[in-house]
């Protein structure tokens, strides 16, 4: 097995036996099997835009079969581990460590990883099924670099979604979607400078500061998903729905596609 992984599955051992010793190997799935959790996002996702690899995690057998640890890994060698207690329903420790790795053999576990796991469609495994213990080619390397200019959009719209927004409360209390953003100059570096309307407010609506909710672009994701592929267009933009789930550029010569969520 890989050298980094046989050292987090030593960590992981070593944190269950001193933080949770009254669980049993047989209290957990497979007896204590650590997974490799690249199902959500993608190893390549994870190792650009979020700086780590994919967690490894530990579950407890039950039906509920939540987490009994958790442990994510960072394009540095730093670990963080998280311990539930409570079958999974607590968190009892944080422990943060590391493991002595350049990044250059993180990255080339990163390559071996996306493609025995993720190009073959392996999501959530056992990682002593995952064979690791293979030379990656130069192609491969290739390919895994690549996809940096890609994961970097997704980088900057993530880093958005964190940031603030004007909302209107017929979006956020009447069930509309956003009918109407555009943006302008943040005030400061917490704010994205965007501004959600429903798209059938008056002037004497949004000029009443009741009736705007200031939220984070996440929440208005949440309201309305079709947001997410305009999120990062420059100041300047102002784009109305043309359809459930397209919007356009605002010139004037259009109604707004009015919808309910």
């Amino acid at each position: 097995m890989n050298r980094i992984l046989n050292e987090i599955k030593q960590i992981i051992k070593k944190n269950l036996n001193e933080y949770l010793p009254e669980v049993k190997t047989s209290d957990l799935e497979e007896d204590g099997t650590v997974y490799y959790m690249n199902g959500k996002n993608g190893t390549e996702f994870d190792w650009y835009v979020n700086e780590n690899l994919p967690s490894f995690m530990v579950f407890y057998n039950d039906k509920r079969n939540l987490g009994a640890v958790k442990l994510s890994i960072d394009t540095g060698g730093g670990v963080v581990l998280y311990i539930y207690g409570d079958k999974g329903n607590t968190v009892i420790k944080e422990v943060k460590t590391s493991i002595e790795v350049t990044e250059n053999e993180l990255f080339s576990l990163a390559v071996i990883l996306k493609s025995e796991a993720d190009d073959k469609s392996v999501w959530d495994a056992n990682i002593d099924k995952i064979n690791t213990d293979i030379d990656i080619s130069d192609e491969k390397i290739t390919e895994f670099k690549d996809s940096e200019k890609y994961m970097e959009l997704m980088k900057n719209r993530m880093k958005l979604l964190n940031q603030m927004a004007y909302l209107s409360k017929k979006i956020l209390e009447e069930g509309g979607k956003v009918g109407y953003m555009c943006r302008d100059e943040a005030i400061n570096g917490n704010e994205s400078g965007w501004s959600f309307m429903a798209g059938n407010e008056d002037d004497e609506y949004i000029n009443d500061y009741k009736n705007i909710a200031l939220v984070s672009v996440q929440e208005v994701y949440q309201l309305d998903p079709y947001i997410w592929d305009y999120i990062d267009n420059p100041v300047g933009t102002k784009l109305i729905r043309a359809s459930s789930n397209e919007f356009e550029i605002d010139k004037n010569d259009k109604e707004i596609y009015m919808e309910k969520r």
